[in-house]
């Protein structure tokens, strides 16, 4: 595996096995992952949470099926916001894309690794452009794997966060006439999932950031303002945990621009 680059605030402040515990159902309020019976798994967690993203990746992998969710979304973490080789960036996306896939055969009553594959997924056609992934037949897999997910854990806040950017990012590249009739993709759902998220973990630094983002894409500029405020509140959180901490630079770089 390449070095990865490291997060700039790495255990600051750190966490351990019992702060982890205390603050898991905050921290995990968005992906519903339950707290690990495996000293083992809390462990590579704790190894997430503090931002040490590939060692986290490798100790999970290393775990098997028990450590698949905590190196799923190190990797696609650290891939969505530190990793600047776009190459790399690409193969570690598919990477836990095709793991993820690989384990709903395994285990195809959770919603992790359905989950981590449309996110992975999602995130690697951004990167290509999402009217290229469309042609590829991405979107129709991103969609049934984020419904399946809904589907095993409706309290899934993060799927439905990541379904209505689905349908917010259709309609932004192709339109809504297209993207309805080919893709399924509809406004007032995408909207109405938007909600759904924000009721689910309200409060959210990733939830109104992905929102605010949404909002821009589903409504136009008329949304600006409401967007701004939703960053506002994003930026203005502070961070509990390294991917916070990347969630909230993102909301302050998006008020910028």
């Amino acid at each position: 595996m390449a070095d990865w680059k490291p997060f700039p605030r790495a255990g600051h402040p750190a966490f351990d096995a019992e702060r982890l515990k205390a603050h898991w159902p905050h921290l995990h309020r968005g992906d519903a992952e339950p707290w690990p019976d495996d000293p083992l798994v809390v462990q590579a967690w704790v190894l997430f949470h503090n931002g040490e993203f590939q060692r986290a990746a490798e100790a999970g992998l290393a775990l098997g099926d028990a450590g698949l969710n905590v190196a799923s979304k190190a990797t696609c973490i650290y891939a969505n916001h530190l990793e600047a080789r776009e190459q790399l960036r690409q193969d570690l996306l598919l990477q836990a894309a095709a793991r993820a896939e690989a384990a709903q055969r395994r285990l195809p009553d959770l919603h992790g690794p359905w989950y981590w594959q449309a996110y992975a997924l999602g995130r690697y056609s951004q990167g290509i452009s999402v009217a290229k992934a469309l042609t590829q037949g991405l979107g129709t897999r991103i969609k049934q794997a984020l419904e399946t997910t809904i589907e095993r854990c409706p309290q899934h806040a993060d799927a439905h966060l990541a379904l209505a950017t689905f349908h917010a990012e259709v309609i932004d590249k192709v339109g809504s006439m297209v993207g309805g009739m080919t893709y399924g993709a509809n406004a007032a759902a995408g909207l109405a999932l938007y909600e759904r998220a924000m009721a689910l973990n309200p409060g959210s630094v990733v939830t109104l950031t992905e929102y605010a983002n949404g909002l821009v894409m589903l409504k136009g500029p008329d949304a600006l303002p409401e967007a701004n405020s939703l960053l506002d509140r994003a930026a203005s959180i502070e961070p509990l945990d390294a991917m916070e901490r990347l969630y909230a630079a993102s909301a302050r770089v998006a008020l910028e621009s």
